[in-house]
């Protein structure tokens, strides 16, 4: 075992996730990397030395400038909002060092194409941050995909919805303002990444964004709440997606239907050790969508728990993308999602944008 000084640069929500997986992620998987907490980086020197306490680091910082620098911090993660994002990945790879970035990788398309060019020209390893779809029921379902179990994709619907800011008298907060804090920037890049990774790419959208509330109490609503979108993959399917954050009775709606010339499969997140399967052959009779629940026969499963049906959670997602992050780090070669899969996702969401302010189908890449 060899190990390696990671540094956290933000604390909060993702910090305390990222924290706490690697801090697991050794023990869980047996990785040859064995992670130490080496310093994290807050908006204060109280609430970092605070985060440093609580999460085990060695030690603190309110500048994540001094973190990127550090020699011991020889892997970062940024789990800061998305403003940041580009400043302290490119000063990271200017020293060449690995970095994982959570979604999406930018405020803005200019961000992450600079974030990849970036990291190409350092050479460093580099991964985005999309846990949803690292379930083992979703890894199954690529797999399945994959081998051609359900035949040729010829549609796809998927949504991530939401109603954390349902209600209209829900006040106004950092998330009402910016483009990049509206459901196109946080909730549409993570169904975008899976209807990419589980179908492939998408070359073309017709889109329509709205924002529904547009006063809060405490302020005006800049960013949008919905989004409806129809899109055409490379491979000839058809795709439909939905993004809300308005969705009364939804908490966490990453769901998705995947249609097959030989089977079908569905999945949502709300029943995320679940995965339902349908097979096209024997008698029409006995066909039906069977429930299939994640076990130890399913990937990365078994790392966590030894039961069938008894599951994994949100938090085991974020060990699996440390697993992978380490594991690029060991091999030196970046791993699915680097940053041009992040980069192609924000394609997609730019393209959904110029779509909808131009009310017509757009071409994605070429907004």
């Amino acid at each position: 075992m060899t190990e390696i000084g990671i540094g956290i640069v933000g604390g909060g929500y993702m910090g305390k996730a990222h924290s706490v997986a690697m801090a697991a992620v050794g023990a869980v998987f047996d990785t040859r990397l064995r992670p130490r907490l080496e310093m994290i980086c807050a908006s204060t020197p109280v609430s970092a030395e605070s985060y440093r306490q609580a999460f085990g680091f060695a030690r603190a910082t309110a500048d994540w400038r001094e973190l990127v620098s550090d020699p011991k911090v020889e892997a970062i993660v940024i789990a800061t909002p998305q403003s940041h994002h580009r400043e302290i990945a490119e000063a990271a790879f200017t020293r060449c060092k690995p970095v994982f970035c959570e979604k999406p990788m930018g405020a803005n398309l200019a961000d992450a194409r600079s974030m990849v060019a970036a990291a190409a020209s350092s050479g460093a390893v580099n991964m985005v941050g999309y846990n949803y779809i690292r379930t083992p029921a979703s890894q199954f379902a690529r797999q399945m995909i994959a081998a051609g179990e359900i035949g040729t994709i010829t549609w796809f619907r998927g949504e991530h919805t939401e109603d954390f800011y349902a209600d209209p008298q829900a006040p106004a907060t950092w998330r009402t303002t910016g483009r990049a804090n509206g459901t196109m920037g946080d909730l549409a890049p993570h169904m975008i990444n899976a209807a990419l990774a589980l179908v492939g790419p998408i070359t073309s959208v017709v889109a329509e964004i709205e924002t529904v509330h547009g006063t809060r109490p405490g302020g005006t609503v800049s960013n949008d709440d919905q989004a409806q979108m129809m899109c055409r993959f490379d491979n000839g399917a058809m795709g439909q997606l939905h993004f809300s954050r308005i969705a009364t009775g939804r908490k966490m709606g990453y769901a998705y239907e995947i249609t097959g010339t030989k089977g079908a499969i569905r999945f949502d997140q709300e029943d995320q050790n679940a995965l339902w399967l349908y097979r096209a052959d024997g008698p029409e009779a006995t066909r039906g969508y069977v429930k299939i629940l994640t076990g130890p026969a399913h990937p990365d499963y078994k790392s966590f728990c030894l039961g069938p049906g008894h599951g994994t959670g949100y938090q085991d997602q974020i060990i699996i993308e440390a697993r992978d992050f380490l594991q690029a780090i060991d091999t030196g070669q970046s791993i699915w999602p680097s940053f041009r899969d992040g980069l192609a996702v924000l394609e997609v969401v730019e393209a959904a944008w110029a779509s909808s302010d131009a009310k017509r189908w757009q071409a994605v890449g070429k907004a």
